[in-house]
């Protein structure tokens, strides 16, 4: 009985196969030009797309709090990847889906319920928080896998500039999230090294983090210093500032564009 409910609390939702489902169909339509609209079909495909990682994200943190010791996870769905079993659904998926689409950034959702008092080690601790944002790291990775591979021949300059943007989303996530800010996943790295004074000053401050990293970002000269390292990382993977705009372009298609972006239609 304990391992046919251990199966069905690591059974891959409906929810999360659906979003997957929409995915795969609309980047079928962005590559073929299958769709009328290519900005509507780069939408639908980077948006479903970033969700699917905001789930993997948080499954990466449930799974490895599982390895170290957090047996109650299972039982809480987070194995599931259905993004309506978080503890903060409105902040792991509506907040970070609703920034992307009004400025173009990829917003660290809320967290997993982990019982941090079952884990035992500093390095455990450490590695839970860490498994997510190292999730959009490999994300990234993968959706530049074809620009740093020099395998863009025959690649459709929708789908190409799709998979730029999306790649911008998840290096703006990583980094943003492996910042040393109470409340975001970089400060979850090294609390568990820190004094007992230190984290207990700390621990107010947490739900003010993120709001505290985006009023920073408001700044004009802050979010030029931010927005210069997340180009670096790209074009170090091999993704232009032009394929990243494009892509930004063609997903924000209800605005009228530049021009520079269109994309030949079949």
């Amino acid at each position: 009985m304990v391992h046919q409910g251990t199966r069905h609390e690591r059974r891959i939702s409906s929810v999360f196969l659906g979003i997957f489902a929409v995915m795969a169909v609309t980047g079928w339509a962005v590559w073929t030009g299958y769709s009328t609209s290519a900005g509507l079909a780069v939408f639908l495909f980077v948006t479903s797309a970033w969700i699917v990682s905001l789930c993997l994200h948080e499954y990466a943190h449930a799974r490895t709090a599982l390895h170290g010791g957090d047996l109650t996870v299972g039982a809480k769905g987070y194995l599931t990847l259905n993004p309506l079993k978080y503890t903060h659904a409105l902040l792991s998926i509506v907040l970070p889906v609703i920034f992307v689409i009004l400025g173009g950034i990829g917003l660290p959702g809320g967290a997993v319920f982990i019982e941090r008092g079952r884990i035992r080690g500093r390095w455990k601790h450490s590695l839970i928080s860490a498994a997510g944002p190292l999730t959009n790291v490999v994300f990234a990775v993968v959706c530049t896998a074809p620009f740093w591979l020099d395998a863009l021949d025959g690649v459709p300059l929708a789908f190409r500039y799709a998979l730029g943007f999306l790649a911008m989303l998840q290096v703006t996530a990583a980094i943003l999230n492996f910042l040393p800010v109470p409340g975001l996943d970089g400060y979850g790295v090294i609390e568990p090294w820190l004094s007992y004074r230190v984290r207990r000053e700390m621990e107010p401050l947490a739900p003010f983090g993120l709001i505290a990293v985006f009023a920073l970002l408001w700044i004009p000269a802050v979010n030029a210093v931010f927005f210069d390292v997340v180009d670096g990382v790209l074009s170090a993977l091999g993704v232009s500032d032009l394929e990243t705009y494009c892509g930004r372009d063609l997903y924000r298609f209800w605005q009228d564009g530049a021009g520079v972006c269109e994309v030949p239609q079949d």
